[in-house]
C-alpha cells in the first residue's frame, strides 16, 4: 500500500497530481499549522503570457491556527469573480478553454468558505476529471496521536493506513531518512518529475504553473501522459 502526504494547495502544479496518482491513498495534511506566505491559498497562471501570482485572501486568525481552521475572507466572492474574469481574459483562446472553465466554475460554485474544505473539494473534482482513482483522505479525519517530530507524525499516519511504502515529493529528500522509515518497515521513495513542456500560445514555455494552465493547453489523454513523467528514487 503506497501512501503520500501533502499540505492542501489551491489549484497546485502538475507535480502535486503526479504524487496523487503514484499512490493508493493520498492524505491532505490539513491539521498542521497554517504558514502565511505559503502556497496553500495562491498559485501561478499566465497573464499577458507571463507568470502571474493569484491569491485568495484569508481571514485573520491566531498565529498557531491549523490549516483546517482558516477561513476565506469576506472578499472571497469578489476575488472569485475577479479570478474567473482573469482566467477568461487570458485563456479564452486556449485549445481546451471551454472544458477547463466549466471545471473551474464547478469547483468555485460552492459557497464553502473553509479553505481546507474548498481545496479538498477541488482535488476530488480534478481527480475525477483526470481519471485518478486514488483515495483522498483528510489527515484531520485520522485518529492519531500526532506526537514527536514531523517525520514521526508521517510514519504514524502511514502505519495507521497500513501502508508499506511512503512516497514524498523530491523536496523532502533532506527532511526524511530512508533508514528511519525502514526501521518501521516502511520503504521511503521520492518522486522526481522529469521535464514537462507544452505549447503556450507560441511563447517560450513557463514551467510549474497551476494545473489550470496544464488543463487549458492539453487534452485529458495528453495530461495522463504528463502525469506519468516522473521517476521514483
Amino acid at each position: 500500500m503506497r501512501i503520500a502526504l501533502m499540505q492542501p494547495y489551491l489549484f497546485p502544479y502538475i507535480g502535486y497530481f503526479q504524487l496523487i496518482q503514484a499512490v493508493d491513498k493520498f492524505v491532505i495534511y490539513d491539521d498542521v499549522q497554517y504558514i502565511k506566505g505559503g502556497w496553500i491559498n495562491r498559485n501561478k497562471i499566465l497573464v499577458n503570457n507571463q507568470e502571474f501570482l493569484f491569491t485568495f485572501s484569508i481571514e485573520q486568525g491566531k498565529m498557531q491556527s491549523k490549516i483546517n481552521e482558516r477561513m476565506l475572507s469576506s472578499k472571497y466572492r469578489y476575488e472569485k469573480e475577479k479570478f474567473v474574469k482573469t482566467i477568461v481574459q487570458n485563456y479564452r483562446k486556449a485549445p481546451f478553454f471551454q472544458d477547463t472553465i466549466k471545471l473551474i466554475d464547478k469547483i468555485l460554485s460552492s459557497e464553502q468558505i473553509n479553505l481546507s474544505n474548498l481545496i479538498y473539494k477541488s482535488i476530488l473534482c480534478l481527480n475525477e476529471y483526470l481519471d485518478i482513482p486514488t483515495e483522498v483522505i483528510l489527515s484531520s479525519s485520522i485518529n492519531k496521536n500526532g506526537l514527536g517530530s514531523a517525520q514521526d507524525s508521517v510514519i504514524e499516519i502511514v502505519n495507521l493506513l497500513r501502508g508499506n511504502t511512503y512516497i514524498n515529493a523530491i523536496g523532502g529528500v533532506q527532511l526524511y531518512s530512508k533508514h528511519t522509515f525502514k526501521m518501521k518497515d516502511i520503504d521511503l521513495l521520492f518522486l522526481k518529475p522529469t521535464e514537462i513542456s507544452y505549447p503556450q500560445f507560441g511563447y517560450p514555455f513557463i514551467s510549474n504553473l497551476s494545473i489550470i494552465d496544464v488543463l487549458m493547453f492539453n487534452s485529458r489523454d495528453n495530461i495522463k501522459d504528463l502525469l506519468n513523467r516522473y521517476e521514483l528514487i
